[in-house]
């Protein structure tokens, strides 16, 4: 099968086509034909070397849509020609930049047949993310006011679809650009964080959905109520998480740190709401998969709205 690799880490140009065996399908997984792989933030950070790593990914990439080729001994949720979407296990593993992919079954669920594989493959990593944020730690109520920051972005997106769907009063900073697409995902408030400071202009706040970290993160915990959550999906350097920390408990809040799961609870939650018409990925572009370097260098401009996916011909 062919599949894309890196022998060092760096720019998006030490991304390359490589030919590999396909993968063997163990006790308990299945083997995926991949239409469509979905790119995230992630996906770069570990092409290029996160502070903990040493050696690449063999092949990067965790978001797949797909059709059942293989099932390993003891699988009984799907057969081969089953249609499916999922996250591969992550942080480590990878996988989905290639033909074939292999996964743990209950990594995937089937996918909506009202998705292509396309809008599928955008799905499972960033809108993981959001479920398991907004619904299994905060469990977020009907008519808590809940901010997002970049709104418009990959999982901010779908965590302003995911938070609406609870019942919630949705707050987004996004680039004034970005305030209609926002409004039609059903953002009750807007703001451009280019000419308005969120944290003057908002208070009361139930949860903070962080996806920036940094200056962001910290002025942030002044938007919230007493007795407030914060999810951050990112880290800063030691101090400054630290420093963070403490301001939370001297504000009475709480902030946690979320690593995204496998899981095919929340797989079939997300295709629930899909299937329902009350989750959509925003699709940016799309590449194909021998020009993921391409992708990588369009995400990394930081202006995409949504998601980028690789197409498997």
């Amino acid at each position: 099968m062919r599949a894309i690799s890196q022998d060092v880490l760096g720019r998006p140009d030490v991304l390359h086509v490589v030919t590999r065996p396909q993968p063997v399908a163990g006790p308990g997984e299945i083997v995926v034909r991949v239409h469509a792989a979905g790119v995230n933030p992630t996906d770069w950070k570990h092409r290029a070397g996160l502070p903990w790593m040493r050696e690449p990914v063999p092949v990067l990439g965790w978001d797949v849509a797909g059709v059942v080729e293989r099932v390993g001994s003891g699988v009984t949720l799907y057969e081969p020609g089953d249609e499916v979407f999922g996250m591969l296990p992550y942080p480590r593993g990878g996988g989905a930049y290639a033909e074939y992919a292999k996964a743990p079954t209950r990594s995937f669920a089937r996918k909506p047949a009202n998705l292509d594989h396309v809008r599928a493959a955008a799905l499972p990593l960033a809108a993981l993310t959001a479920h398991q944020s907004l619904v299994d730690t905060v469990d977020v109520q009907p008519g808590q006011r809940v901010l997002i920051h970049a709104a418009a972005g990959g999982v901010g997106h779908l965590a302003v679809q995911i938070a609406k769907a609870r019942g919630a009063h949705v707050i987004g900073t996004a680039s004034a650009a970005k305030h209609d697409f926002l409004r039609e995902l059903g953002a009750d408030e807007l703001i451009d964080y280019r000419t308005t400071d969120f944290a003057e202009a908002l208070d009361d706040v139930d949860v903070v959905l962080d996806t920036l970290a940094g200056e962001v993160r910290t002025r942030s915990l002044d938007v919230l109520r007493e007795g407030g959550r914060m999810i951050s999906l990112v880290s800063s350097d030691p101090a400054v998480d630290a420093a963070d920390a403490r301001k939370a408990a001297e504000r009475g809040v709480r902030l946690q740190g979320l690593l995204v799961e496998a899981d095919h609870a929340g797989m079939r939650a997300i295709a629930e709401l899909a299937e329902q018409g009350r989750l959509r990925a925003h699709v940016d572009a799309t590449f194909p998969l021998t020009e993921a370097a391409r992708a990588h260098a369009h995400g990394e401009t930081g202006r995409t709205t949504g998601k980028i996916v690789l197409v498997v011909d």
